[in-house]
């Protein structure tokens, strides 16, 4: 019992972060490797407007998912979008997406170290004990959970439920079938990369109230992020977020019952074994 409300935490927090890289790679079909440098920006956010000005980190996801959201919208509109305009076909996007986002990855990366420098930083939110079934489980990482699962509500009931939401899974299954019945693509593109960088900037505030984490760190969680949505099937919001669940339980059950340095292989193993069984993902379409 104690794995699984400890890996549920964790997948929670790592479903929102995949989210995030679904929306961009899914819809706007840029592969970010930007995507956790995003997330560490907005860990040092909600601490510095934790430890500076008393604002509840949770609260605070108030403030920085809409400023991620216009920084994220800026980043497409003036780096992503010539490279969409110019690209001849799907996959020479992807390569030169790749490869600008690797170089933003380095200057996001460099100017956090020049700002923050290369310590590490935590603070202490709800650190505190709550008893759950006979086990204690910290507060922080529970008040997390709840924060992620209502986040990650509102965005299914938004892409679901809602007439914008149904634009956007459109051009996620085909951008040219969706221009021709009056959706305009390049703007909901740039909407979802921009929600999904809040998504990520979301998931990185919760993540600061229990992790450690330092300006370097980015690249673990763009990987892991990855992982995710390619498990969970690209541009599915159901399978990424079963999938970060289940990256979680793997995690915590690998760490608890084997040794805590052999969580990466447990990742890297999960996701080879759902590859061969599901090469489209968990949720996937298969390939005509």
């Amino acid at each position: 019992m104690d794995i699984l409300i400890t890996g549920t935490v964790l997948g929670g927090t790592y479903a929102l972060i995949a989210l995030g890289l679904t929306l961009q790679y899914g819809v706007a079909r840029i592969m970010n490797l930007a995507n956790g440098e995003n997330l560490v920006l907005a860990c040092f956010c909600a601490f510095w407007l934790y430890t500076a000005a008393s604002i509840n980190p949770v609260i605070g996801i108030a403030i920085i998912a809409p400023a991620a959201f216009l920084l994220n919208w800026l980043i497409y509109v003036y780096a992503m979008k010539p490279l969409v305009d110019r690209a001849k076909n799907r996959g020479q996007l992807e390569v030169d997406s790749i490869l600008a986002t690797f170089g933003l990855m380095f200057i996001m990366q460099g100017v956090m170290l020049l700002v923050f420098g290369g310590s590490y930083f935590s603070y202490n939110f709800l650190s505190e004990p709550v008893r759950i079934l006979g086990a204690n489980y910290g507060l922080n990482r529970i008040v997390a959970l709840g924060a992620a699962v209502v986040i990650a509500a509102g965005l299914y009931l938004f892409l679901y439920r809602t007439r914008y939401g149904t634009a956007i899974r459109a051009v996620s299954v085909s951008p040219s079938s969706a221009s021709l019945v009056a959706i305009n693509v390049p703007r909901a593109s740039a909407f979802a990369f921009a929600l999904g960088g809040a998504l990520t900037a979301a998931g990185g505030a919760l993540l600061s109230t229990f992790y450690t984490f330092n300006s370097s760190m980015g690249v673990i969680f763009t990987m892991k992020a990855l992982i995710i949505v390619i498990m969970g099937g690209v541009g599915d919001v159901r399978g990424a977020v079963l999938a970060a669940l289940l990256l979680g339980l793997a995690e915590t059950a690998v760490a608890s019952l084997i040794d805590p340095g052999l969580t990466l292989a447990a990742t890297y193993t999960l996701f080879i074994i759902v590859l061969l069984i599901r090469p489209q993902g968990i949720f996937g379409r298969q390939t005509a």
